[in-house]
C-alpha cells in the first residue's frame, strides 16, 4: 500500500503537488511533440505505413523505457536526503570514498551538459510553437524569427523580478496543454485507428533492424521525445517522488502517447507532412488559439529550464565546483526561488544566438539531443554504482539492469553523434567550457587552501607567543574565517604580524559543506573553547543551503559563547595570486584562468551576508 493510500489526508496534497509539477518538471518533455515527429519524418525521407508504425512505436517505447522505467522506476528511488539530479547523486556516492575521480568527472560533465540543453531548449521550443503561424497565414512566416527573439528577450529580462506569482499559474496552464494534446491525439487516432498497432514494440524493432543504417540515424530524432526526462529526477526535491510519478502516469505519459499516435494516424490518413504536423491535428479555425497555447507552454518549459540552471549553479557553488556568483532570493515563499544574473544573461546571449544562427526548429533539432543523451549516459553509470553500494545488489544484477539502460542510452548517444557537424558540436562546446570552469576553479581553490595551510601553527603555541611578543589585546570580538580547525587561522596570523594587536575574544569559524542537501539546525554547530577566550567553531551546511553569518552568530550566542552579534569585527582575507616556484606550482594556464575568476567572483562577505560596516579586509599575496 502506498503512503498516500495509507493516509487519505495526503491525497489532496499529492494532487496539488502533482499539478505544480506539471509546470516545472514536465515543460520540456511536454512540448516535445511540437517538433519531434516532424523531425523524425524528415530524417526517414518517407511516410509509408512501415515507417510510420515503426517511428510511432519507437517514440512510445522510448518514453516507456527511458522515462517510466529508468527515471520513474529506478533513478527516483535513489535520493540524497530527498534531492535528486546528477550533482546530488554524485555527492551521495562521494560520501563512500574521498577519492573517486571517475564519479566526479561523470557527474560534473553530466551537469555541464545540462547547460547546453538549457541554452537550446528555449530556442527550439519557442521557434517550433510560433512556426504554427505559417499554417494560420503563410504570409506571417517572415515574422516567426523576430517574434521568437522578442519572446526570448522578454523571458530572460523578467527573471530578476522572480517567478513566484506567475509560477502558480504554470501548473494549471500545463494541465490545459496536456489535456488539449490528448484530445487532439484522440481526434487524430479516430482518422486511422489502426495506428494503435504501433503500441506493439515489434514494429519499432522491425523498423530498426530492416531499414539499414537509416534506422540507426533515426534514433537521434526519436530521442527528442525524452529530452526533459532528466527533470523528473533533478526536480524531485521540489515536489517529492510521489507527486511527480502521479503526474507522469496519470496525465503526461498518456497525453504524449495519444498525441504522437494521433500525428502518425493523420499522416497515414493522407495529411500533408509539409510544415508542422502537430498543428495538422487541429481544425483550421482553432489553429491560432493553439499556436498561442503552444507558445505559452514553451515559455513555461523555457522558464523551468532557466530555473533549473540557477538551482544547479547554486549546488555547484556550494560543492566548491564553481566560482561564487551573486545569488538573489526572489521570494520568501520557497528556497528554490532564486536568480543568478551571470547565468541568466549568458544563457540569454547563447539562446538568442542559437535562434538567429539556426533560424528554424528543424535546423536546431540537429544540435539538440547530444547533450541530453550524454547526460543520461553519465546518470546510468552513476546508477550502476548506486545499485552496488546503496542497494547492495550483486554485480550481475546491477550489470544486467544498468546494462540495459546503458545499451539504450549509448545507442541514442551514438546516433546523436552523427549530427555532430550539423550543429551537435554547439552543446558539447558549451558543456566543455562549463566543465573547464568547474575544473580550473576546483584545482585553484584546492591549491590555494593547501598553500595557506602549509605551515600550520597550533593555537596554544600561537597564544603563548602573543604574550612573549608583546601583542596588545584590545577590547571586542574578532571573527576569522578559516579552513583549518585545530590551528591558528592564517588571516589572524597576518593581522597580528602587521598590527601587533588582537581582540580579547576570538572566534575561528570553519564552514563545512556536506554532501547532503540539508543539515538539521540541531546538527549545525560544533563549538569549543580551545584556549582562553579563543573559540573554535565549525558550522555545517548542506549543498542546497546558503550560509548566513549574522544568523550563525546569533545561533552561536545561544550556545554558551558570550558574544554580541552586532558588535563583531569580521576579518576576511583578500588573496592576490602569483606564480610559485618549484614542481608543486599550478600550470600557468590554470593559474591565469583561476586568477581571473577569483578576481571577478562575488565577494565572500556578500555571499555570506556579512554587514559591510563590520568587515576588515586583509590583503595577502599567495603563490600557487
Amino acid at each position: 500500500m502506498t503512503e498516500a493510500a495509507a493516509n487519505p489526508l495526503k491525497k489532496p496534497a499529492m494532487l496539488i503537488a502533482g499539478v505544480g509539477a506539471l509546470g516545472v518538471v514536465f515543460g520540456d518533455i511536454g512540448t516535445s511533440p511540437l517538433y519531434t515527429f516532424k523531425t523524425v519524418l524528415d530524417m526517414t525521407g518517407g511516410n509509408n505505413p512501415h515507417t510510420i508504425y515503426g517511428v510511432i512505436s519507437l517514440l512510445i517505447w522510448t518514453l516507456i523505457v527511458v522515462t517510466t522505467v529508468k527515471y520513474a522506476g529506478f533513478a527516483m528511488r535513489i535520493d540524497n536526503d530527498g534531492e535528486g539530479g546528477i550533482l546530488a547523486l554524485m555527492a551521495l556516492l562521494g560520501v563512500k570514498r574521498h577519492k573517486r575521480p571517475l564519479i566526479v568527472a561523470a557527474g560534473l560533465f553530466g551537469a555541464a551538459l545540462i547547460y547546453g540543453d538549457g541554452a537550446i531548449t528555449p530556442a527550439i521550443s519557442v521557434l517550433s510553437a510560433l512556426e504554427g503561424l505559417n499554417i494560420v497565414e503563410p504570409k506571417l512566416q517572415p515574422y516567426v524569427l523576430p517574434l521568437t527573439v522578442l519572446i526570448l528577450l522578454a523571458l530572460f529580462a523578467l527573471q530578476p523580478a522572480g517567478t513566484a506569482r506567475i509560477g502558480r499559474a504554470f501548473g494549471p496552464i500545463m494541465m490545459v496543454w496536456f489535456i488539449t494534446m490528448a484530445i487532439l491525439g484522440i481526434w487524430g487516432i479516430m482518422q486511422h485507428p489502426a495506428i494503435l498497432w504501433a503500441l506493439n514494440p515489434y514494429y519499432g524493432l522491425a523498423y530498426l533492424f530492416h531499414s539499414g543504417g537509416s534506422g540507426f540515424l533515426v534514433l537521434g530524432g526519436v530521442f527528442l521525445c525524452v529530452t526533459g526526462a532528466e527533470a523528473l529526477y533533478a526536480d524531485m526535491g521540489h515536489f517529492g517522488a510521489g507527486p511527480i510519478k502521479l503526474a507522469w502516469s496519470g496525465l503526461v505519459f498518456p497525453s504524449l502517447v495519444l498525441n504522437y499516435a494521433g500525428q502518425g494516424a493523420i499522416v497515414l490518413a493522407g495529411a500533408p507532412t509539409a510544415g508542422n504536423i502537430f498543428y495538422r491535428l487541429c481544425p483550421s479555425s482553432l489553429t491560432l488559439p493553439l499556436v498561442i497555447l503552444s507558445t505559452i507552454a514553451t515559455i513555461i518549459a523555457s522558464q523551468s529550464i532557466i530555473t533549473g540552471a540557477f538551482s544547479m549553479t547554486r549546488q555547484a557553488i556550494q560543492l566548491g565546483w564553481m566560482p561564487r556568483l551573486k545569488v538573489s532570493q526572489t521570494s520568501s515563499e520557497g528556497y528554490g526561488q532564486i536568480y543568478v544574473g551571470a547565468v541568466n544573461w549568458l544563457l540569454m546571449l547563447v539562446t538568442i544566438g542559437l535562434a538567429l544562427g539556426f533560424r528554424k526548429s528543424d535546423n536546431l533539432a540537429a544540435a539538440y539531443g547530444i547533450a541530453v543523451s550524454a547526460t543520461m549516459l553519465m546518470t546510468t553509470m552513476l546508477l550502476f554504482i548506486a545499485m552496488r553500494e546503496i542497494w547492495k545488489w550483486s554485480f550481475v544484477t546491477s550489470a544486467v539492469v544498468a546494462g540495459i539502460f546503458f545499451i539504450v542510452d549509448a545507442s541514442f548517444f551514438a546516433s546523436n553523434m552523427m549530427k555532430l557537424f550539423d550543429g551537435g558540436y554547439v552543446p558539447l562546446l558549451l558543456a566543455t567550457l562549463v566543465y573547464l570552469v568547474m575544473y580550473v576553479w576546483h584545482r585553484g581553490i584546492k591549491a590555494l587552501g593547501a598553500r595557506l595551510t602549509e605551515d600550520p601553527v597550533p593555537v596554544d603555541v600561537f597564544l603563548d607567543g602573543l604574550t612573549e611578543s608583546g601583542v596588545a589585546r584590545v577590547p571586542g570580538t574578532a571573527v576569522f574565517l578559516t579552513r583549518t580547525k585545530a590551528t591558528a587561522p592564517p588571516v589572524m596570523q597576518l593581522y597580528v604580524k602587521h598590527t601587533m594587536a588582537l581582540h580579547k575574544r576570538v572566534l575561528a569559524v570553519t564552514l563545512d559543506i556536506a554532501s547532503t542537501p540539508y543539515i538539521a539546525p540541531k546538527n549545525r554547530l560544533a563549538l569549543s573553547e580551545i584556549g582562553p577566550n579563543f573559540w573554535s567553531i565549525t558550522a555545517s551546511y548542506g549543498f542546497m543551503e546558503r550560509p548566513d553569518m549574522p544568523a550563525l552568530m546569533a545561533q552561536i550566542a545561544t550556545h554558551g559563547c558570550p558574544i554580541d552579534p552586532k558588535k563583531l569585527t569580521y576579518f576576511v582575507g583578500m588573496e592576490r595570486i602569483v606564480a610559485r616556484d618549484g614542481p608543486q606550482r599550478l600550470p600557468r594556464w590554470i593559474r591565469v584562468f583561476f586568477t581571473v575568476m577569483l578576481r571577478n567572483c562575488a565577494r565572500v562577505t556578500d555571499y555570506l551576508r556579512i554587514p559591510a560596516n563590520q568587515v576588515v579586509d586583509i590583503g595577502r599575496q599567495v603563490s600557487i
